[in-house]
């Protein structure tokens, strides 16, 4: 999901995309920070205790879709975009965050299990559970409930909002008895797969639908746990 710039960002200005293949010595992340996506790339930045700057995008004058940024930066015009340090370049704020994970794997919190295969398993089902059954109908009653009211200056359709919190809601069942048994999605210990849900989840909780959490106990205690990290307050105080 895209956002609105915010007045809290760390620079303006966008280089070209040239300039910013051959730019060295820092990580840089191209996006918004009331961005879902960008924020999920953020706060595993955090985890890992890695420095970076944070670039906003021009989205009220179509920056990301403009040809330089497209044939540039990332083909489906799109956001956020990652720069590492050597200049290697990656979209896909999933994608981002594994590789992250992996090219820093000995820096701030372990987020990807790495020495037991089955923890690692585990992590990867959990991980299939956030984007197959949790981000589909949370991102819809986002869109929905938040984009279409602030970007569009439309009214939510009643009957849409209640079919996607249904549809979430069913999802959230599921996530109650499977956190009745163990406090992260993963297991025992907080991983990437818990990280994931983090934006879009403090999106639909901020914006009036916080019962879909609130009204199960496990889920809610789940989600408190994720949410307290420093990480996430550390990005949300961003905004």
């Amino acid at each position: 999901m895209g956002g609105t710039a915010s007045n809290l960002t760390r620079r303006a200005t966008v280089p070209a995309p040239n300039d910013i293949e051959t730019s060295k010595g820092g990580i840089i992340v191209h996006g918004l920070v009331l961005s879902t996506n960008t924020q999920r790339v953020l706060v595993t930045l955090a985890e890992k205790g890695l420095k970076y700057e944070l670039k906003p995008l021009k989205i009220m004058e179509s920056e990301q879709k403009s040809r330089q940024y497209v044939e540039g930066m990332q083909p489906f015009g799109l956001f956020p975009v990652l720069i590492d340090v050597d200049g290697f370049k990656i979209y896909e704020s999933r994608a981002i965050c594994r590789y992250l994970e992996e090219k820093y794997k000995g820096k701030g919190t372990e987020l990807i299990p790495s020495k037991d295969i089955q923890a690692r398993a585990f992590f990867e089902q959990a991980a299939n559970i956030e984007a197959f059954n949790f981000d589909p109908p949370a991102n819809a009653l986002i869109r929905e409930t938040v984009v279409k009211k602030i970007f569009y200056q439309k009214e939510p359709d009643p009957i849409k909002v209640a079919q996607y919190r249904e549809d979430l809601g069913s999802k959230l069942n599921v996530y109650e008895n499977i956190l009745s048994k163990q406090p992260y999605l993963a297991g025992q210990v907080y991983t990437m797969a818990d990280l994931f849900h983090l934006p879009c989840a403090q999106f639909i909780i901020k914006f009036g639908d916080g019962d879909l959490f609130e009204s199960r106990p496990n889920v809610k205690q789940w989600w408190e746990r994720i949410s307290s990290r420093p990480s996430w307050k550390a990005v949300q105080e961003m905004k």
